[in-house]
Formats: structure tokens, C-alpha cells, sequence
């Protein structure tokens, strides 16, 4: 099996999960079969306790665990069902070293992070990976290069790059290029820095990601490439995109996806690439024949990211039918305040998610009591002409159906 580390320098929230997310999409439209693991460097065991303002959205796997919103990314861009196991924390690292000290599986030796906390990291990439049988692991490690909470993970997957060879593991680094001043000088140094860290752990990158708001230009494409001593062809420039699901094309454009058959000595089931249908798909993202506005009414929309897989299913199912979605947020404290007329004014449909704990609860009701009388009796005309196009119910059993009522 082989394995794909990525990691990311400079700053959080530069998208190592889309990365790595792309890379495997990229993989996969080849014939590979591709898997991925998350890495969290939190010492919560999982992400069920997290508040979502702090954390984003509490993602839930079809085994029950409650993990990081990246694992949701990796299920809709591969085509996945993962398991618990592919998320790993701190939490569950150091409870089960613990707990092996306590039974005495460690015969007496003083317990250390080198090797007890490094070898159960690697023994559970290992395991999530291989168990699915995949051709190609895909491993994102959380947090940024430098943060102290990181560094056990990092020492593990250099070591793996020992254990494993080098052929057998590809080290991708996600960094950010600022453009600076008027005249839009795009700054290397951020790279180089965040490299050199990197490399001070013991990791040489093969790959460098560099997000920028414009594509990367050859002058500091072959700058970062000399100073960080990597192929210029390993130098990929990730933009801003209009969609997270046009990040794949991006990459495939310059060519990542060859470079990393050819350097991990990968045999692709198909020549070329066949992503027609996610062409198709993002066709439909981008230049949908209709628009619709939904209304997502909770507790906790001062940040997008809690409500991932809602509006990511929306997306999805927008695009499946040429429709484009726009999400409109409203905090559901609202309802309480204001007329619910005027806070859904425009929007064609309402989602009210679930949430922890009592507050909100009132004003989520006003927003449901509303929109199932509004949007029932707008409809009313609609089922009455289907009622005369032969359907059997009448308007009033077609409106109490959709009600609810019945």
C-alpha cells in the first residue's frame, strides 16, 4: 500500500482536506483504489463534546462516530464510507497507551512519546489504512508545522517513511503565497520558512500546494522550487476556486496527478483520466439553469462550517437537476424578535437542522409553524391542478398530506 501525507505550514485553513480530497478524486478517476484518515491533534477523544462555533460541523459516520467535518469532504469527493478509525486524535492515542501501561503491556519500561505514543499512531494509520484494502492511502495530519501538539504525529510519519521506504510515501506540503502591495508581489519567504520547519522535523516534501487568491507565476513557482529543493513540475498552484469541487480540475491541469504515478510508481487500472461526470457535475455547480434560496434556520449559523453536510446535500442535489442553491442563514433567536414573514422573505424553502441543548428550541418551532402553513397553502393551487391532471386525493388531502396532518 502506498501512503500520501498532507500537511500544512504558514496558517490554519488553507484546505488540506480539499487537497487531499482532490488528490484522491484524482487517483481514483485512474482505477486506484483510494482510502483516507484524518489526523486531529486535539486531546479530545472525538468531536461528538465540540462546541460547532469553535470546532464546524460534528460529522457523523455511518458506524456512529462522531468525527471532523474533513471526513465528510473525503466521503463526498471519493465516494466513500468510512469508519471511526479513520479519524485519529491525541485522545485516542494517549488513552490507549495508558491503558496498555496500566495492563502492563509494556513490562515495566518507562512509558515515552519515542517510541510508545509514536509506534500507536503508526500501528493505527496502519490498521484504518489496510483494512480497506485500498491501493492508495490518503493521510491529512491537522494543525499547522510548528505547533507543539503536532509534533508527535510528524515524528510518526517520518518514521513511517523509514519503515514503509520512500517509494511506498509521498509527503505533500500545503502553504500560503501572500500577494503583497500594489503592485501584487507574490511572497515566497511564508513557503520557504514553513519548508525549512518541515524539514527540520525530518520531512522533505515532495509536493508544495501553494494557495494564493491568483495562480502562481513560473518566476516564483521556480523560486520556491530552488529554495526548497523539489521538482518545479511538484510546485502546484492552488487559487482561489468559484467551488471547493473545481480544486480537482485545478490540479489535474498541472499535471499533479502524472507526477505522483510516476514518482510513487503507481499502475493506474486506465490511461488518462476519466472525469466526465464530474465535469458534468460541476457544470451544474457553476451554471445552473435555476436558482433557489433556502432558508437554514439554527443556533449555530455565525459559522458556516456547522452546518457542512447540509448545505454540501443541497449542493448535490441542486446540482443533479441543474438548480443552483443559494443558503441563506438565519440564527433561529431570531424568531423570537422579529416577524418570520419578514426574516424569510424570498426564500423558497426552510431547513431547520437539529442542535445541543434548550436554546433556540422556541424560535426553531416559529420558524417550522410558519413554513408549514405558508409553503402548504402556497401550494394549494399547485395540487389543485394536479388533482385535475388525475390524481385521487382532493386539495385539501393533497395540503394536509404535506402538512403534515395526515
Amino acid at each position: 500500500m502506498k501512503f500520501i501525507f498532507v500537511s500544512g505550514g504558514v496558517i490554519s485553513g488553507l484546505g488540506k482536506g480539499i487537497t487531499a480530497s482532490s488528490i484522491g478524486l484524482l487517483l481514483k478517476s485512474r482505477g486506484l483504489n483510494v482510502t483516507a484518515v484524518k489526523i486531529d491533534p486535539y486531546l479530545n477523544i472525538d468531536a461528538g463534546t465540540m462546541n460547532p462555533f469553535e470546532h464546524g460541523e460534528v460529522y457523523v459516520l455511518d458506524d456512529g462516530g462522531e468525527v471532523d467535518l474533513d471526513l465528510g469532504n473525503y466521503e463526498r469527493f471519493l465516494d466513500l464510507e468510512l469508519g471511526s478509525d479513520h479519524n485519529i486524535t491525541t485522545g485516542k492515542v494517549y488513552r490507549s497507551v495508558i491503558d496498555n501501561e496500566r495492563h502492563g503491556t509494556y513490562l515495566g519500561r518507562t512509558v515515552q512519546i519515542i517510541p510508545h505514543i509514536t509506534d500507536e499512531i503508526k500501528r493505527r494509520i496502519l490498521a484504518a489504512a489496510r483494512d480497506t484494502g485500498a491501493d492508495v492511502a490518503i493521510v491529512e495530519l491537522g494543525g499547522t508545522v510548528g505547533d507543539i501538539e503536532s509534533m508527535p504525529f510528524l515524528e510518526a510519519v517520518r518514521q513511517l517513511g523509514r519503515d514503509l521506504g520512500r517509494d511506498d510515501v509521498l509527503y505533500v506540503h500545503t502553504t500560503l503565497v501572500p500577494i503583497m502591495g500594489t503592485v501584487g508581489e507574490e511572497k515566497t519567504k511564508p513557503t520557504q520558512h514553513s519548508v525549512r520547519e518541515l524539514m527540520g522535523i525530518g520531512i522533505r516534501p515532495d509536493v508544495i500546494v501553494c494557495r494564493s487568491s491568483r495562480p502562481l507565476e513560473p518566476k516564483a513557482r521556480a523560486k520556491i522550487a530552488m529554495f526548497c529543493d523539489v521538482d518545479e513540475r511538484a510546485v502546484v498552484s492552488a487559487p482561489d476556486a468559484r467551488s471547493i469541487y473545481e480544486v480537482p480540475l485545478t490540479l489535474e491541469r498541472q499535471g499533479l496527478a502524472e507526477y505522483i504515478v510516476e514518482r510513487m510508481k503507481l499502475a493506474p487500472l486506465t490511461s488518462g483520466r476519466h472525469m466526465e461526470g464530474w465535469e458534468s457535475f460541476l457544470r451544474n455547480v457553476l451554471e445552473p439553469k435555476d436558482r433557489v434560496c433556502i432558508a437554514i434556520v439554527g443556533k449555530y449559523t455565525a459559522l458556516a462550517d456547522s452546518y457542512l453536510s447540509h448545505t454540501e446535500a443541497l449542493v448535490h442535489a441542486g446540482a443533479t437537476i441543474g438548480c443552483g442553491v443559494k443558503v441563506r442563514f438565519i440564527d433561529s433567536d431570531e424568531f423570537l424578535k422579529n416577524d418570520p414573514s419578514a426574516l424569510l422573505d424570498g426564500a423558497d424553502g426552510v431547513l431547520i437542522p437539529g442542535g445541543f441543548g434548550i436554546r433556540g428550541v422556541e424560535g426553531k418551532i416559529t420558524a417550522a409553524e410558519y413554513a408549514r402553513s405558508y409553503y402548504a397553502y402556497g401550494l394549494f393551487g399547485l395540487f389543485n391542478t394536479w388533482v385535475r391532471h388525475g390524481y385521487q386525493e382532493t386539495p385539501e388531502e393533497m395540503a394536509n398530506i404535506f402538512m403534515g396532518i395526515k
